[in-house]
């Protein structure tokens, strides 16, 4: 007999994430803006102001930026882990077969760009970025795909949901191995510890979620310590709260309710505000055609839908995985588009990549040219296979 499944708290997510993701444009061109006009150094300046509080003989200040991207954003990454956890549980992901394709998915749509990267830039002094074109930016790439509406399955959209996590996963590992000057070990002791403790409450079936939320603020802070990226603390705590495969409201379906306003009419725009700021610069142009540049786009557009098309048709050719219901190759060529969306983490492992600045100028604006076609294409393809469906019904 099938399960009983609460499909109620994926279907806010996704029906808040369309009006959410209206908002979030509309931030990007705002941040745009502002960094191409006079109040571009006033707004740099307020995001380099820290802030903070002080408990006991301990400050704990953070800058306006950090405290957006580290802290923030990991309750965007939280809200994301709880619904791929429940998938995992009593949905499209809770098979070996449904679960296993969004990772290698995934692993297709970080190899191939870095590849595409390297070719474009061996022997160049930008060759440290390889890593830029490996990460789909999750929060935009959810917000265009939720834009779509009924144009795309809904388990398309759990599809990419599930391969972007892993995908920024992966990213994030890069970073802690190749990007990461120094790992503090004790830091990682001690969110060991705490992750072993809701696991413990889990484990006891303990459903109050103050027992998970109270911890995993410790959790976060550790991670943020350990010089990993703060933000997979959300996604660990998500794997730890308690979920059901019924229609009796579970801690996680609970939690995904009360996040799902916030997340996509707060979190992800005041995050597109503070992260879009780039300044055109008359370099930034020349700098398309250049290695770093056409290393950029074509790992992330190219790459990305080469990489996540490929990879997913030699797991359903070897039988690993099965393609998500309802949807077809042409789907998967489209989600492929979408991945190309790296904005974010691309941009944050740009950070890392260079010590010249221009490079780093030059890196910020062939990503958002990327993320733009990527974004761009990817919607007016997906679009179009529904609406040649609907004039062949006809």
């Amino acid at each position: 007999m099938a399960k009983i499944i609460n499909l109620q708290a994926f279907k806010d997510f996704f029906r808040s994430g369309q009006i959410g993701g209206i908002i979030l444009l509309v931030c990007v061109a705002i941040s745009l803006f502002i960094a191409n006009s006079s109040y571009a150094q006033d707004f740099s300046d307020f995001l380099s102001t820290d802030f903070g509080f002080t408990f006991g003989a301990q400050t704990y200040a953070f800058t306006v930026s950090a405290w957006i991207n580290d802290a923030l954003m990991a309750v965007f990454f939280l809200l994301v882990g709880l619904e791929i956890k429940r998938e995992m549980v009593e949905g499209e992901l809770s098979s070996v077969k449904k679960a296993s394709l969004p990772v290698v998915a995934a692993l297709g749509g970080m190899l191939v760009p870095a590849f595409i990267y390297f070719l474009f830039n061996k022997d160049q002094d930008t060759a440290s970025g390889w890593g830029i074109p490996m990460a789909t930016d999750i929060a935009f790439a959810l917000a265009i795909i939720s834009m779509l509406g009924k144009s795309v399955p809904t388990s398309l959209k759990v599809f990419l949901a599930a391969l972007a996590i892993v995908d920024d996963l992966g990213a994030i590992l890069v970073i802690a191995i190749f990007y990461t000057n120094e790992v503090h070990f004790d830091y990682l002791l001690m969110a060991a510890g705490v992750m072993a403790l809701l696991i413990a409450f889990n484990f006891f079936n303990i459903k109050q979620l103050f027992f998970y939320l109270i911890p995993g603020v410790f959790l976060w802070y550790f991670i943020h310590h350990s010089g990993i990226h703060a933000t997979i603390a959300g996604v660990l705590l998500a794997l730890t709260i308690p979920t059901n495969a019924t229609n009796v409201e579970s801690p996680l379906e609970k939690l995904e309710h009360l996040l799902n306003g916030p997340v996509n009419y707060f979190i992800m725009p005041i995050f597109a505000l503070a992260n879009t700021n780039i300044t055109f610069q008359k370099e930034m142009i020349s700098g398309l055609v250049s290695p770093l540049g056409m290393g950029i786009i074509a790992g992330l557009f190219i790459g990305k839908t080469i990489g996540v098309t490929l990879f997913s048709w030699i797991a359903v050719k070897l039988k690993l995985g099965s393609l998500p219901s309802r949807s077809g190759w042409k789907h998967i060529i489209g989600l492929g588009m979408l991945a190309g969306i790296g904005f974010t983490m691309s941009i944050f492992i740009s950070l890392l990549s260079f010590s010249d600045e221009l490079h780093v100028t030059e890196a910020k604006f062939a990503i958002l040219c990327a993320s733009v076609i990527s974004g761009l294409v990817g919607f007016i393809f997906l679009k179009s296979i529904n609406k040649k469906r609907a004039i062949a019904k006809v």
